[in-house]
This record gives structure tokens, C-alpha cells and sequence, in this order.
């Protein structure tokens, strides 16, 4: 992308990004000077500082570059310090941002943010929390995109070989649902203050429904939520890796009545999730197989149990979604050649711990 394009009066500059294969797919709105500079004053100011390297090309990531991407994803300025934060995580080392990006698996990356710079940025993480209808979840989520097209080169079919796509590869920035949310906020849980702001990253498939109307209590509504982690389908399965959980309004507030907390639902679903060893290798019917994704500790007998991921850590557990409903959500991840990240939004002392660093959790 060149910063400095000059086009003759009267051109269609929809039409000419198109042209340029500067967009997604979508219209883009044109990036001015004006719109392009307040972007950039709400960055910080310095236009050339580079704040990383966008894989698999490698392209500087300029505050004006980024700016650019913005504008025409249709941010605005209140949206900069969480873009910022998020571009940040993906180019983190841990988060394996060139495997995402051209692996030939539908992975995407979500982004999901906590604290007040969610709310700042006037994100959603109620009602359609992962639909159209927000600007802050859409344009911030569209932004990312378009960096990682436009600065990343990850354009299909050439460096983006994803084999069939995914939606959510447009655009996947949602927040958690802190204010209705019967439980402490992801972030608080991982050693962050309350006041702190966060933006969590991970290479995830697309939301997996899960529907329970009949289950008032925390056992019933997990297991119904084991049944749609207990896949073979999925890179979990085979690659075990991170997963995360949407848990709505409704069964979150139904478990929380019961006196269970984060960390409880997150052992019931390692406990109670996962497949037996036969199913994984079809009874060896294929040839002898063997995994070598799995524990260290497990044995092969064909009837023990595959964990989904390695430890309920590994399951990341988010109150997401409106009121009315009994739905919640399975995220599969990518498998263990993705490390999701979690960084502060401005300037956030990390909580101390053999995992974090610089003020970059990788988790």
C-alpha cells in the first residue's frame, strides 16, 4: 500500500481500491488526510514509529499505515487504543500470526476485550455480540483484516491457502458482557485489575451454538456444553492447543446461582469433555496411529480418554451475549501451533507471574 497515491480529481475512490486490491471484499471508505491525522493523533502522534511486523509478508506496521487500514475499515479515533492493543497481540511471537495466516484451516483471529476501553470504544458483548450491528465489534474487527491483507499480504489464494474460509475472517472483535456477567471479568480472573483494559487473541474457528432450553443446573448446562466440545472434527481433537467458551447470560446466571465460579466450570469441562482414543484413530482401521499432540502422561489404551486441551487453563471461559435465550458458544482454536495472548490497552501493569512479560500474558 503506498501512503502517498496521488489520483486525478473526480475519480470513483471506492472503485480505485477495489482496483488496487486494497479491500476485503467490501467497500472501504476513503482515508483523507483529516481522518487519516486524527487517527493518528489518537495513536499518539508519529506517523512513522513502527509498531510491528505483519506476517507472512513482513510489512511495517506504521502508526500512519495503521491509520490508513482504519479509515477505510471505518473506525474512528475512539477505536485506536484497543486496534492498537490487538494488532500488537497478533504480532506477538507467541500467537504464530504467519501460521494463522496461511494455514489451509478456517482459523481466524478473535480478539475479545475487558475493561473500560471496551467501553470507551462503545463495543458490544450483549445481545448479536458476534453479529452485525456495532460499529466498535465490526470496524475493529474489519481493521484487523485489512492490516492483515494489506500490510500482512496474506491475500487468497497466494499467501492466505485457507481451504474454505470462514466468516469470521472479515471481522471477530467482540468484549465480554463485564456489567451483566454474574461472575468476576476474564481479565480480573488472570490477575488484572478490574480497572485495567485488555485485549485477549486467539486463532479460533467460528462460534459453535450451543443450545440448552431444559438444564437449570451448572452440571446439565456444562455437559450440554461438553457434547459440542467433544468433537473429532475439530483441530482441539487431534492438536489439542486453546478453546474458548461463550457462556450466555441465562446459563451463566443459572450456574453462578448454584455457587460456582470460573474456575469450576472450567474443570468440568476438561473433566467431563474429550473422546476415547479409539474414535480418534477409528480403531486403527487406517494403520496404526499415533499422536504425538498427546500428554506426555497418557496411555493409548484404546478406551482412555483424549483430553480436548491439555488443562482447563487451556480453556479460555467468556460471559458473552443478551438476555433472553438459552444459548452459549464452543470456539474451537487452532491446536497447539497457536498460543493465544493477552495484552494490556494503553498502559496496564501487567500482574506478575512466570507468564507474562514486558506486559504481554501469553496464556
Amino acid at each position: 500500500m503506498s501512503i502517498a497515491t496521488a489520483v486525478e480529481a473526480g475519480t470513483d475512490l471506492v472503485e480505485y481500491y477495489y482496483a488496487a486490491g486494497w479491500t476485503d471484499g467490501l467497500p472501504v471508505v476513503p482515508p483523507t488526510p483529516a481522518k487519516v491525522a486524527d487517527f493518528v493523533a489518537a495513536l499518539g502522534g508519529e506517523p512513522e514509529l513502527v509498531e510491528c511486523k505483519v506476517a507472512p509478508r513482513w510489512g511495517l506496521l506504521t502508526r500512519e499505515v495503521l491509520a490508513i487500514n482504519a479509515v477505510m475499515a471505518g473506525c474512528l479515533p475512539a477505536h485506536a487504543s484497543v486496534l492498537r492493543a490487538a494488532m500488537l497481540a497478533l504480532c506477538d511471537p507467541a500467537f504464530n500470526l504467519n501460521g494463522v495466516q496461511a494455514t489451509t484451516h478456517m482459523a481466524a483471529p478473535l480478539v475479545i476485550v475487558n475493561g473500560p476501553a471496551a467501553r470507551a470504544a462503545g463495543m458490544n458483548g450483549g445481545a448479536n455480540a458476534f453479529g452485525p450491528g456495532n460499529r466498535a465489534n465490526a470496524t475493529i474487527g474489519r481493521a484487523i483484516r485489512l492490516v492483515m491483507l494489506n500490510v500482512g499480504g496474506a491475500h487468497p489464494p497466494d499467501l492466505d491457502k485457507c481451504t474454505l474460509g470462514n466468516p469470521a475472517k472479515y471481522s471477530y472483535a467482540i468484549c465480554e458482557n463485564e456489567a451483566e456477567s454474574p461472575f468476576a471479568p476474564y481479565h480480573v480472573e488472570h490477575g488484572w485489575k478490574p480497572g485495567d483494559s485488555t485485549v485477549f487473541a486467539m486463532a479460533a474457528e467460528a462460534p459453535h451454538s450451543v443450545t440448552d432450553h431444559q438444564c437449570n443446573d451448572p452440571e446439565g448446562i456444562l455437559d450440554t456444553i461438553c457434547s459440542a466440545m467433544s468433537t473429532i472434527a475439530s483441530n482441539n481433537a487431534v492438536l489439542s492447543g486453546h478453546c474458548a467458551v461463550a457462556l450466555g447470560l441465562e446459563h451463566a446466571r443459572d450456574i453462578a446461582r448454584h455457587g460456582w465460579t470460573r474456575h469450576d466450570i472450567r474443570h468440568y469441562l476438561w473433566m467431563h469433555s474429550g473422546n476415547v482414543f479409539r474414535l480418534i484413530t477409528r480403531d486403527h482401521r487406517y494403520g496404526r496411529v499415533y499422536n504425538r499432540n498427546l500428554p506426555k502422561w497418557y496411555k493409548r489404551d484404546p478406551d482412555s480418554r483424549i483430553p480436548i486441551v491439555p488443562s482447563p487453563d487451556n480453556i479460555h471461559l467468556f460471559v458473552v451475549g443478551g438476555h433472553a435465550g438459552r444459548f452459549s458458544a464452543f470456539i474451537p482454536g487452532w491446536g497447539h501451533m497457536n498460543t493465544p495472548v493477552l495484552r494490556p490497552v494503553g498502559d496496564a501493569t501487567a500482574p506478575e507471574g512466570p507468564d507474562c512479560v514486558g506486559g504481554v500474558c501469553a496464556i
